[in-house]
């Protein structure tokens, strides 16, 4: 972690959602930099340092959507966990699917959780601070 700021990578096409997440974001009063991409091209991209992303920390969380375009959600997991350079960072899967198969999907490629996003705003709100506050506070002051 680099000067105890949080570098959670959001990868999410969903305007909205990405603007409620940052305002969930806001309130947790922590020293977080998000970083946003919209689809599994972009969000490879970023963890690759490639082209515009050359010399970004990798995040300490990935929140990742499950319906996305060019690359979908379950493409990036897959990928994510396929690389020695990338697999240990911590993966929460955020998105609105129930599927039993998509779940079972993501726990088979290891993801770390698996959140549906809720509909009501106060639930949302609450989903997002409790994820950031277990994977950044909990979990990264257990490493120190």
């Amino acid at each position: 972690m680099e000067e105890d700021v949080f570098n959670i990578l959001l990868v999410e096409d969903n305007e909205g959602d990405v603007l409620l997440i940052k305002e969930c974001l806001m309130e947790t009063h922590l020293p977080i930099h998000l970083h946003v991409v919209e689809d599994g091209v972009q969000a490879m991209q970023f963890l690759r340092r490639e082209e515009k992303d050359v010399g970004v920390p990798l995040p300490d969380l990935i929140v990742l959507d499950l319906s996305l375009p060019r690359k979908n959600g379950r493409e990036v997991l897959a990928e994510i966990k396929a690389d020695p350079a990338l697999e240990n960072i911590p993966i929460t899967v955020f998105t609105s699917s129930e599927a039993k198969e998509d779940i079972d999907n993501a726990y088979e490629r290891h993801v770390n959780a698996y959140i549906n996003k809720p509909l009501k705003y106060e639930d949302f709100n609450q989903a997002v601070k409790s994820m950031v506050e277990v994977w950044l506070m909990v979990i990264e002051m257990s490493k120190k």
